[in-house]
């Protein structure tokens, strides 16, 4: 049986090999995401419709920041699918190995195909959030133009940001367990230090600095393609950001292959 972390040449031929392995896996998640819960997929709208609520409470209300011309709840709603589908992607893959131990320590795969598969479950969530936010562009007669078109390469961008921080995290999760408890936490964290409720352009003087968040990069052009011209696109950011992501998605790929060889001893 082959090793399932040897670097032998044909790791990523295997990888395109067992593609219905990861549909199955991905499919799986997507049916037990709400399996047995009262409210099933409502769940996936009650966490950013309180975040909404607060967010345009303390951040429009109270601290009265600006929205430009839109409506401060479009504003918070859009940075909140990009904020909610990295957050999805990067809870799903962290946890992706040790919720499948008894698949890595009987039988051989690219490892890979776990927290690809993870991904899925973000991107069915994406699509409900989505529904929400479709609904308060009908409340407020605010919709699209054809900037929307460019959205899902955006989300592509917050996909592999998720994916390389979360190969980080499931390759470390494997050996210490303690990163179970972290994941939550560094979530949480991370939308008070993403531009969520407010708009990246309020801090001028820190914006390219802010930028090495790659979520700021990911959140601006969500709210650029979905609010239409009046948010305009911070170009040296974008770079940045997608400087940090293709860094932090390389050096995720690298130490997921470097440790992938000891995932079943250590499982």
């Amino acid at each position: 049986m082959l090793e399932a972390g040897r670097a032998e040449a044909h790791y990523w031929r295997d990888l395109w090999r067992y593609r219905e392995l990861l549909g199955f896996l991905a499919w799986r998640d997507i049916k037990v995401r709400y399996k047995q819960t009262v409210l099933g997929a409502a769940w996936a709208l009650i966490q950013p419709t309180i975040t909404l609520v607060v967010f345009t409470f303390v951040f429009g209300r109270l601290a009265k920041m600006p929205a430009g011309n839109v409506p401060y709840p479009l504003l918070v709603m859009a940075g909140l699918l990009a904020w909610q589908l990295f957050a999805n992607a990067l809870s799903s893959a962290s946890g992706s190995l040790v919720s499948n131990t008894h698949l890595i320590s009987k039988v051989y795969f690219p490892r890979l195909v776990v927290p690809l598969a993870a991904l899925a479950v973000a991107l069915v969530d994406f699509a409900i959030v989505g529904v929400l936010y479709t609904g308060l562009c009908a409340w407020w007669g605010s919709w699209p133009d054809w900037h929307a078109l460019l959205l899902p390469l955006y989300v592509l961008l917050v996909l592999l940001a998720a994916l390389g921080a979360g190969l980080w995290l499931t390759a470390l999760t494997v050996r210490y367990r303690d990163f179970r408890f972290i994941v939550p936490f560094l979530v949480q964290l991370g939308v008070f230090l993403s531009p969520v409720g407010f708009n990246s352009s309020n801090l001028p003087s820190w914006r390219m600095l802010y930028s090495l968040n790659p979520m700021v990069a990911a959140i601006d052009g969500f709210r650029w393609c979905l609010l239409r011209a009046d948010q305009p696109l911070y170009l040296p950011g974008l770079w940045i950001g997608l400087g940090v992501t293709a860094l932090l998605l390389a050096s995720g790929l690298w130490y997921f292959r470097r440790t992938e060889r000891g995932f079943a001893d250590l499982i």
